[in-house]
């Protein structure tokens, strides 16, 4: 059978039949003990346990007995993030929950064609909760919604929440214009990361991994303005998987993959059979997962690449957002129109993997309260041969693409959402300079890579913003002659002290061909 997932927000009001179906599947896994490796709190798990963690949201507790050693192994903290096996990962994820919840719906008595929505907050109008996600009572009771978590805090940790997609400062599309799958470490990440081995914290997040995945997560979950670093479910991977909403936003990012994979002339998945075979392939985990009838899918990511072999499909695959073309930035750089003709699609865009330091500032930077600012210091000659790629009159195939980086940062709480400004003056107000603005980054999975005894020694994260056009409109300005860049965090809400953000080195590379 064919399975159609269709956006919630089309399904025909609050509690149309599949949402009210999910909320049935949600309550039946739920009920069931945490070792039972089709419950809800068992998935959940897969994508990360923490005792201490779990027990503060009332998620586990003294009596609860864990599973076998066994298949604690096989299964639990298995998600996949800072890796290119990201999207493949989480493609199987949702296709083996589904698969769970669909058995237990039919159990309940629903419909065997039941398949799981998708939240497509870019649409217009659709940006808010879906309604039966925000009310604690549902059609068969009073205060027991199972699709209702009250640790959802949103982007103003106030209890509204929504997408704020209309400010494309905080929330965007960008890595949907992306030619490259496979990223660079200090360049381009990558629509879907860099090359690496099993990664279940990996420092580095893909294009599409970080925007919009990471900062639809952390906006959604927030953090609870009663307690110190309390973070919603959905802003720590290891809870994220306990809240229902969770599985509307996978299956979103899942289907912008393959509104990606539309464009099949430069936006391919990796060929590498490292990639295709998984980590297994280098000695690593396999992927598996628990199955309704008691026994366990093990995949990799080539069964991934097929929608048609994994019997469902997406109701609409059209772009939410066009992309900038690369000859629009050919033309602004002083390109002739026979040029930006002769190299438009991906011969316009620098998709080398050289890649050069092109400066960074000197000690470590502290991210409190409402602001943070340090200086970048650029080398001379870097800075020079950035220049002569942007001057449109030598024989590269395509200029440099310049990129900010934010290395090994730390922290104590994911819920963190940063706004980053780039040559912004001192007295300047930021909000009054959007063409300063790199970008924004949401610090998703941080607590976890800050611990020391973790998966990186506790080096943190790194987050990558490209800030081509900031570059390009400084060299049209004559203004890129310059010994420094300031660099200014603004967060979308004040940090805690008691957060200990802090960002390792803030640097600026060129990757050119």
């Amino acid at each position: 059978m064919r399975f159609t997932r269709k956006n919630v927000w089309g399904l025909g009001g609050t509690w149309a039949p599949p949402i009210l179906w999910y909320a049935r599947g949600v309550a039946a896994m739920r009920a069931r003990p945490l070792a039972e490796p089709t419950s809800w709190r068992f998935y959940a798990a897969i994508h990360g346990f923490d005792k201490t963690l779990w027990k503060q949201h009332s998620s586990f507790s003294s009596s609860d007995a864990m599973p076998t050693s066994a298949a604690i192994k096989r299964f639990w903290l298995q998600c996949q993030h800072g890796t290119w096996y990201f999207l493949p990962w989480h493609r199987g994820y949702l296709h083996a929950f589904e698969a769970n919840i669909r058995a237990a719906v039919i159990k309940v008595g629903g419909p065997s064609d039941w398949a799981l929505p998708y939240w497509d907050y870019f649409r217009a109008n659709q940006s808010k909760l879906p309604p039966a996600f925000a009310s604690p009572d549902w059609p068969d009771g009073t205060g027991n919604n199972p699709l209702f978590t009250k640790q959802r805090y949103g982007p103003a940790n106030n209890g509204n929440v929504f997408i704020p997609v209309n400010q494309k400062t905080v929330v965007n599309l960008k890595p949907m214009a992306d030619h490259d799958f496979t990223g660079v470490s200090g360049g381009n990440p990558g629509f879907g990361g860099l090359d690496t081995g099993f990664a279940h914290s990996g420092q580095n997040h893909g294009g599409l991994e970080s925007q919009p995945h990471d900062m639809v997560h952390v906006l959604i979950g927030g953090s609870d303005p009663t307690k110190t670093n309390f973070d919603g479910l959905m802003s720590d991977p290891v809870t994220a998987a306990l809240d229902p909403i969770f599985w509307l936003h996978h299956a979103n990012i899942d289907r912008l993959w393959e509104v990606w994979r539309k464009n099949p002339s430069t936006h391919v998945n990796p060929t590498d059979p490292n990639w295709l075979k998984g980590p297994a392939n280098v000695g690593d985990r396999i992927f598996s997962l628990p199955m309704p009838d008691g026994s366990s899918w093990n995949y990799i990511p080539a069964d991934m690449t097929d929608l048609s072999k994994l019997d469902y499909n997406y109701d609409d695959l059209s772009p939410d957002a066009t992309a900038a073309q690369p000859a629009q930035r050919l033309l602004k750089l002083g390109a002739s129109p026979a040029t930006a003709e002769a190299m438009k699609g991906a011969a316009a865009v620098a998709t080398g993997k050289n890649v050069e330091l092109v400066g960074a500032n000197q000690k470590p930077l502290r991210v409190a309260g409402s602001e943070a600012s340090t200086s970048v210091q650029l080398d001379p000659a870097m800075r020079r041969k950035v220049a002569a790629s942007l001057a449109m009159n030598v024989a590269a195939p395509a200029p440099d693409r310049i990129f900010l980086n934010l290395e090994n940062v730390r922290g104590l709480s994911d819920a963190a959402v940063f706004q980053v400004y780039v040559g912004l003056r001192d007295d300047a107000t930021p909000a009054d300079h959007p063409d300063l603005l790199a970008g924004s980054v949401a610090l998703f999975g941080v607590r976890k890579a800050s611990l020391p005894d973790g998966d990186h020694a506790g080096e943190g994260l790194n987050f990558v913003l490209e800030i081509t056009d900031i570059v390009d409109a400084l060299h049209l300005g004559n203004a890129l002659d310059v010994s420094a860049l300031n660099v200014r965090i603004v967060p979308l809400n004040p940090v805690p002290e008691a957060a200990q953000i802090t960002i390792g080195r803030v640097s600026i590379f060129r990757q050119g061909q």
